[in-house]
């Protein structure tokens, strides 16, 4: 077994950056897996404390803290549908979600840069919602802002962190500098 104890500064600088995908990955999934602790932790609190249809109010006019149960897509989409691939297509759509962002953020594991920590979000929201799904055939929403009688559809935390997530890789792809072109001898 190889020395871990590095014998000069060169050997210590390749030890490190050898171990650093290591790190880096350890720190995503770790990310995603307090998304997935705080999304259980916050429908369990809503689940026991509040009743279905009902609410608490936290800013009058504008927040409140409300169970409800989507059993749809994002934003409620075909909750009313009765048809039976509804939960197939949506648990399917989360697995494969879940295997192309898995295999970016292995892929993409040499920094804690914000494509990483996006994806790791993503993965963790996913991973929540998709709990929900197979638990109990729906999602557990609890935060509702609203203004007058206007109000944004209720979301959890596993839905916030994929909001941030993916907005984290948009303003990545929006901003990343374009890479020169080589010229052609």
């Amino acid at each position: 077994m190889r020395n871990l104890i590095a014998t000069d500064d060169t050997e210590c600088k390749r030890f490190v950056l050898m171990t650093q995908p290591r790190v880096m990955r350890t720190y995503h999934f770790l990310i995603a897996l307090l998304v997935v602790v705080l999304d259980r932790t916050s429908k369990w609190v809503v689940m026991t404390h509040i009743s279905l249809h009902d609410g608490i109010q936290i800013i009058p006019g504008f927040f409140r803290l409300t169970h409800e149960e989507n059993r749809g897509a994002a934003f409620s989409l075909f909750a009313d549908s009765p048809a039976q691939w509804k939960m197939v297509l949506l648990v399917s759509f989360s697995v494969l979600a879940l295997i192309v962002v898995s295999t970016l953020l292995w892929r993409n594991s040499h920094a804690l840069a914000s494509t990483g920590v996006g994806l790791a979000l993503i993965m963790g929201g996913a991973i929540g919602n998709l709990w929900d799904r197979l638990l109990h055939g729906r999602v557990i929403d609890f935060l509702l802002f609203y203004l007058g009688r206007y109000q944004w559809p209720a979301f959890n935390v596993a839905d916030s962190a994929i909001v941030v997530g993916a907005s984290l890789l948009a303003f990545e792809i929006l901003s990343a500098k374009p890479v020169p072109k080589q010229k052609s001898v």
